[in-house]
């Protein structure tokens, strides 16, 4: 199963320079534990992100056009490379970013969506998607977060 997983504005905001806009504790651990023994999918600046080093206890497989290693993650060329590289475990997870996700769209079988009910300005947005091919499957919702003040709504969404 190829799994997106992804933190978005209410307004479709995803980053700004290469980082969150938010910090919220909650989102952070449902990643952690969702993703956690399953192989990462991310494009070369999402791994720069984290400071070019590896998640723990995950494959990282970062996706680049260059011809370059990252310390303790596996090179892609392609995300049908990556995608090829992570076959044999039950869920693999697209991590980002912009142009990695609007690849995954039409082949991801389930997205992992943390909606933050909030607009942020950025200069990365989430792909559009027609929701119209998903179905929701499970809805978590809170007011605030234990040091974030505005609402946010944790999403499963699988394919039709």
């Amino acid at each position: 199963m190829i799994s997106i997983i992804v933190a978005i504005a209410q307004n479709g905001t995803i980053g700004d320079k290469n980082s969150l806009l938010w910090h919220i504790k909650e989102d952070m651990r449902f990643f952690r534990t969702t993703t956690s023994g399953h192989p990462v999918i991310m494009g070369r600046k999402t791994f720069e992100s984290l400071g070019s080093k590896p998640l723990p206890k995950r494959k990282n497989i970062v996706i680049t056009r260059s011809d370059v290693e990252f310390e303790g993650a596996f090179t892609a060329h392609s995300l049908e490379e990556a995608i090829s590289m992570a076959e044999g475990d039950e869920e693999i997870f697209i991590m980002g970013g912009a142009q990695i996700y609007a690849q995954s769209l039409d082949i991801a079988d389930r997205m992992y969506i943390t909606r933050v009910e909030r607009d942020y300005e950025g200069d990365t947005s989430f792909p559009e998607i027609d929701y119209s091919k998903w179905t929701l499957v499970k809805e978590e919702c809170f007011e605030r977060g234990e040091e974030y003040e505005s609402p946010f709504a944790f999403l499963v969404y699988d394919k039709k």
